[in-house]
């Protein structure tokens, strides 16, 4: 589950050349923010919450989610994101979850991957902007096969049609996507229409006392089935209870994320295996 995300002052508008003020224009090569990683002049670390397979009980992924240096909570961080920082915050924020995770072993543990949040409204060049990532991943050997990068649909994010244009170049460059938090905004539908991501994570407040309550057994059925039409694996997030696990386990969904199996790792990685 994302942390909640700085709220931008404007939305830019979509056009042929978003860019930021500082991109270059032609190709895609670097800019003095987004490609060359600039400072965000902010001091953070990370947390890791895995995504376990609920059957097997091994690990599929681990969310990086932004603390404080001491593990103070993600607002003590995000708070301090503005607009002059807000492209460089977010680069800084993909190298250093991969050079973490990859401290903490992520590459001798196999086919764990790494979910990293990105912002969509600090992206002004996919191609560009994308560019910081692959020299991370590639300085350290992980595969881009095995970075997840996702959004919350909570995000405000006006232009859908641009959106899905970000998802598809990370998807063109090897990359795994996400939405997050589905079911918790408005935009969820739309986006499925513009652009089907690899996974959707089921927002919290539709598993809490989902074995107990016939509405939301009723709306997430029907999400599960929207996901299996379209291809898509199914993430339930903030699951806390084995009854809410085994709603889902009997309607098929084997990833979870959430207490019942792992509380965030800060500066560290949750072993397998996680069975809840």
């Amino acid at each position: 589950m994302a942390q909640t995300s700085p709220t931008p002052d404007s939305s830019p508008r979509a056009t042929s050349d978003r860019r930021s003020p500082t991109c270059g224009g032609g190709g895609p090569g670097p800019c003095t923010i987004c490609g060359q990683g600039q400072d965000p002049g902010l001091d953070f670390a990370f947390a890791y919450q895995p995504i376990v397979d609920g059957v097997s009980g091994q690990v599929f992924a681990h969310e990086a989610l932004v603390r404080g240096v001491a593990g103070e909570p993600a607002p003590s961080v995000l708070d301090r994101v503005v607009e002059a920082n807000r492209y460089s915050f977010d680069q800084a924020c993909r190298v250093r979850a991969i050079d973490l995770a990859c401290d903490l072993g992520l590459i001798e543990r196999g086919n764990e991957k790494l979910s990293i949040n990105f912002l969509p409204h600090a992206v002004y060049r996919p191609e560009v902007c994308i560019q910081t990532t692959l020299q991370a991943a590639h300085r350290r050997g992980l595969d881009v096969s095995s970075i997840i990068f996702e959004v919350t649909e909570g995000e405000r994010i006006e232009d859908g049609p641009w959106f899905a244009e970000i998802l598809r170049e990370y998807r063109r460059q090897g990359f795994l996507t996400a939405i997050d938090d589905f079911g918790a905004g408005y935009a969820g539908l739309r986006l499925l229409s513009d652009f089907q991501p690899d996974l959707i994570k089921l927002d919290m407040d539709l598993v809490r006392h989902v074995d107990t309550l016939r509405p939301r057994q009723a709306i997430a059925r029907a999400v599960i089935r929207l996901a299996q039409d379209l291809g898509i694996r199914l993430v339930v997030e903030g699951v806390e209870t084995v009854g809410e696990r085994d709603f889902f386990l009997h309607e098929g969904v084997t990833l979870f994320q959430g207490y019942l199996f792992s509380r965030p790792q800060f500066r560290g990685l949750a072993s397998a295996p996680l069975r809840g």
